[in-house]
């Protein structure tokens, strides 16, 4: 994975750097972060890498295509690795577990909305609320 970033990352004229590649790394292990949490995993490894940096690196990562984000509640944006497969996220309000599904769950409401309202969806930022299975047993 880690060339095909690189190879994304000179394409579109940017430099390879420590810092992108320890987001990146973090963003890929931790799968749904916010800034915070990936700032907390990359300073096991660079303890001088600031939230700032953190924050940038983001911007790029995400402009040149391989780091998405979503807003699964208040507060700062979580970050996932973009892959070919666009999932929707599914955030649970009693205990906060966050699990992404295939955006083919998604397809009848985007068409819906398309044709009613000539509304195109990105599925790539789509959090519902509510509660998991376990929660929701209780």
């Amino acid at each position: 994975m880690a060339s095909e970033w690189d190879a994304k990352l000179r394409d579109q004229g940017y430099r390879i750097t420590p810092q992108r590649q320890l987001v990146l790394r973090a963003v890929e292990e931790l799968q749904h972060a916010t800034p915070e949490e990936i700032l907390t995993e990359v300073q096991k490894t660079a303890s001088g890498v600031n939230l700032s940096t953190v924050y940038r690196t983001l911007e790029v990562l995400e402009e040149v295509g391989l780091v998405s984000h979503a807003h699964l509640g208040h507060g700062a944006p979580t970050y996932h690795a973009r892959s070919e497969h666009i999932h929707v996220h599914l955030v649970c309000s009693q205990c906060g577990e966050v699990k992404g599904v295939d955006a083919e769950v998604a397809v009848g409401m985007v068409a819906g909305l398309q044709q009613l309202h000539g509304f195109e969806t990105d599925l790539s930022h789509l959090a519902l609320q509510g509660r998991c299975a376990a929660c929701a047993q209780v």
